[in-house]
């Protein structure tokens, strides 16, 4: 049996545990630069406002209803995630955390326990421990776990758990479940099973394991299994290493200075090379891309990027750096204001398993310490203590953050004050 928990309107909850006056009041969280929302809680989602809609157009609904808006805040979610995680790994000694807000447990041998009793349980005291409602859908193959989850959490009446026991709860539950919300199933599949009639996971269980194939190739095959009962996707205890990373944001204000853009394109070159140390990877391609402001018709437009293989596969924030402004400086134009920027690393390999260069001229044990060093101090006192020069303060193209809520957990200086 696995048990998909999944954090209720994940973000507002932890904008509401620091704020209780908040329980029960519209909010909306916005992306980064304050651009649109990524994030409701329920109260939102009912007076109408819409996933990824531009904050400006919700400007009636904030005036009218009083909805509280925040800027994304993923230091703070970020940590409340870990909490919730750590307390979830106490009810299980199998775990798979699959998101920021969702994790598998996997209840193999919970034979002797009453589910329905344990899954309240677990419900219970991860809202006590953290002040974040979740809901638990707990199946017998991790695909029908999400469909019970999606029930748990639509449907009142079940009180955050929903369990599926039997052929018949699973027949029952996946004749009222959209072709669209199955797991594992994206927009395009979707469109496609629709066109033969297939509009229920139900319809999708009775077409011939054939036919799946043809259409949806082994990964449909083993989701019709799954939804059939029959297991095929077990926990994945450590995440896999990804195949690129990029690292890209809009600018608050449009920039024309390259001195600016340098800063920011030597930031996100430092944010992929922290993060191929952290899955101890090396990338052995950067690319760099600048574009204006699509949506300003009155202004010049120009969008272009530029693609740098490395000599030797690295992970050192010094060279990939250097590589990325060189970039930069080859597909700069002066004369337009450039709205975002960003640098994508790929050709990812094992940090353990590079191919050297005869004629390398680079230091790379000197630049693994310094950067074993960096990585030490900025996980002590705080991400960006230690950084590279060429990243500058970051002041001149720093996002958008008006509606920016405190860090709660990670700032001596935000912590509640309480007076008694």
């Amino acid at each position: 049996m696995y048990a998909l928990v999944d954090c209720n309107n994940f973000y507002a909850s932890c904008e509401r545990v620091f704020n209780p006056s908040l329980i029960g009041k519209p909010i909306v969280v916005l992306s980064n630069n304050d651009g649109c929302v990524i994030a409701r809680s329920n109260e939102a989602k009912i007076i109408g406002i819409k996933m990824g809609e531009p904050a400006f157009k919700i400007k009636e609904y904030v005036t009218k209803h009083n909805v509280t808006v925040f800027s994304s805040n993923y230091t703070l979610y970020g940590d409340m995630s870990q909490r919730v995680m750590n307390t979830l790994s106490t009810f299980s000694p199998e775990i798979e955390i699959y998101s920021i807000d969702e994790a598998f447990l996997k209840l193999h041998g919970f034979s002797h326990i009453e589910l329905t009793e344990y899954a309240h349980r677990i419900r219970k005291i991860t809202t006590k421990n953290t002040g974040i409602p979740v809901s638990l859908g707990l199946a017998n193959t991790k695909t029908l776990a999400k469909v019970a989850n999606h029930i748990a959490k639509k449907q009142p009446q079940h009180n955050g758990v929903f369990i599926i026991r039997n052929d018949e709860e699973r027949i029952s539950a996946l004749k009222n479940f959209e072709i669209g919300e199955i797991w594992g199933i994206g927009r395009q599949y979707s469109k496609i099973l629709t066109r033969y009639g297939i509009r229920t996971a139900y319809d999708f269980t009775r077409m011939s394991p054939e036919w799946i194939r043809r259409q949806m190739s082994v990964v449909g095959l083993r989701t019709q299994k799954e939804l059939l009962g029959i297991p095929c996707i077990d926990l994945e205890h450590s995440a896999p290493q990804k195949k690129a990373i990029c690292t890209s944001r809009s600018f608050g204000e449009m920039q024309t200075e390259l001195e600016y853009l340098r800063e920011a394109v030597s930031a996100f070159a430092s944010s992929c090379a922290h993060k191929l140390r952290k899955q101890n990877s090396c990338a052995s391609i950067v690319m760099v891309f600048v574009h204006t402001n699509f949506f300003r018709a009155d202004l010049p437009q120009y969008s272009m990027s530029q693609t740098v293989t490395l000599p030797v596969a690295s992970n050192s924030s010094l060279e990939i750096a250097h590589h990325a402004i060189a970039a930069l400086n080859r597909i700069y134009k002066k004369g337009y204001r450039y709205k975002k920027a960003g640098v994508i690393v790929s050709g990812i390999s094992s940090a353990n398993n590079i191919q050297t260069s005869l004629f390398d001229t680079v230091d790379r044990a000197k630049h693994q310490q310094a950067m074993i060093a960096m990585d030490s101090l900025n996980a002590k006192y705080g991400r960006d203590t230690v950084r590279i020069a060429t990243q500058g303060n970051g002041q001149n193209w720093k996002l958008k953050h008006e509606k920016l809520s405190p860090s709660y957990t990670t700032k001596w200086a935000d912590i509640i004050s309480i007076k008694v």
